[in-house]
């Protein structure tokens, strides 16, 4: 089923769709980042199961470095080429992106905080008093708020759109590129957090 945009353009509903509920491939695409979400969460307890600062490190490092490569990449380069698609142009992509990275990104958020606080605990530097522990928890708050307070909720929101018979091409996008802007300054302050901890590994 074929659906016309307000830009004049259209967007093909999921195959053997009846025109209502989501298309397979985005359902798909959902599943896979929830099967790759759950790896984090599952070292890090093994991690702290076994109390290997090795492991607590490496899943810190891996998770932190991934989740600021990603939305790096995001706020630089997604951002640029959805700005030069058409809004039927942007729906497919946010069909796909979307799902991909629901569960993902914020499993590698949670996880490298929370492995990052663990390591400081391990590691005696987890001073409250400290002004750069107080920065670092500034930042992660901010971080915390627009992940699971802006980010998690457009994407559901885009869900909901694309399950109904008509989606609002025009909401679904501008929703998805709210979130490609949002990834884009969480970037600044990954980049600044991790300053903070070069600091606090130094000193």
């Amino acid at each position: 089923m074929t659906v016309l945009t307000q830009a004049g353009g259209s967007v093909q509903l999921g195959a053997g769709s009846p025109g209502a509920g989501i298309p397979p491939y985005t359902k798909k695409l959902l599943t896979w980042s929830f099967s790759i979400a759950v790896i984090p969460p599952i070292v890090l307890i093994a991690a702290l199961a076994t109390k290997s600062l090795y492991l607590l490190d490496y899943v810190h490092v891996i998770c932190g470095g991934t989740w600021t490569g990603f939305d790096l990449y995001m706020g630089l380069v997604m951002s640029r080429i959805l700005r030069s698609l058409d809004v039927p142009a942007r729906v497919e992509i946010a069909k796909r992106l979307t799902p991909t990275t629901f569960f993902i990104i914020p499993s590698f958020a949670a996880v490298a905080v929370t492995a990052g606080i663990y390591l400081a605990q391990m590691e005696n530097r987890f001073d409250l008093s400290s002004p750069w522990i107080i920065a670092a928890g500034i930042v992660v708050l901010i971080l915390s708020v627009q992940g699971f307070g802006i980010f998690m909720p457009n994407g559901v929101r885009i869900f909901i759109e694309l399950a109904k018979s008509k989606p609002d091409t025009s909401k679904i996008a501008k929703l998805n590129m709210r979130n490609i802007r949002l990834a884009g300054s969480q970037a600044i302050f990954q980049v600044i957090i991790i300053l903070i901890m070069a600091h606090l590994a130094i000193y």
